[in-house]
């Protein structure tokens, strides 16, 4: 159960509340974790509008931006994140034999040099930040600076969002409660 309150629309910031608004026109729920972040509204509006940003992406394709993600989640042990994005990531594309494979990658042979070259350098940046010179040199073969930024701010990003679903216990949607 999670360790602060759901802000449900109703209570919400005007802000949040034309957030959370737009989101259910989409045809989207209003997951436990944005109801989280609408505790701290301004915070809480960014969060969502960056997380917006990183899903729309601009260079890195879908797959690739999904494998990092649920690496992320996986590293992170967040239940909530990978259970999240493994519906996202089999509509982008991520075979389900990749997502069985995500906790061993690097001994799997589901993964191309591309994909390698992500989940090596997700793991890196996830785990010591600092990130080897190979392992750079390696993802500049297939990405320019542009989508370099754009798979870091993306791995930075799911990273704080484990920390957030994993330190407050936030509940999966629709999971049964303890």
């Amino acid at each position: 159960m999670t360790r602060v309150s759901y802000v449900e629309k109703e209570q919400a910031d005007s802000k949040i509340r034309e957030a959370f608004q737009r989101i259910e026109e989409r045809g989207q729920t209003v997951l436990n974790l944005f109801k989280v972040m609408a505790n701290c509204p301004h915070v809480g509006l960014n969060f969502l509008r960056l997380g917006n940003s990183i899903l729309t992406g601009e260079e890195v394709p879908a797959n690739i931006r999904e494998l990092a993600i649920l690496r992320v989640g996986v590293l992170a042990q967040s239940k909530y994140e990978v259970t999240q994005h493994i519906a996202i990531g089999l509509k982008c594309g991520v075979r389900q034999k990749q997502i069985d494979d995500l906790a061993k990658w690097s001994g799997s042979k589901e993964f191309n040099d591309k994909e390698r070259a992500v989940l090596q350098y997700t793991d890196e940046v996830a785990q010591n930040i600092k990130v080897k010179d190979g392992t750079f040199n390696t993802l500049k073969k297939y990405f320019s600076d542009h989508a370099i930024i754009e798979l870091t701010t993306t791995i930075g990003y799911y990273g704080m969002v484990c920390r957030i679903l994993v330190a407050l216990q936030i509940d999966i949607e629709g999971a049964k409660k303890a």
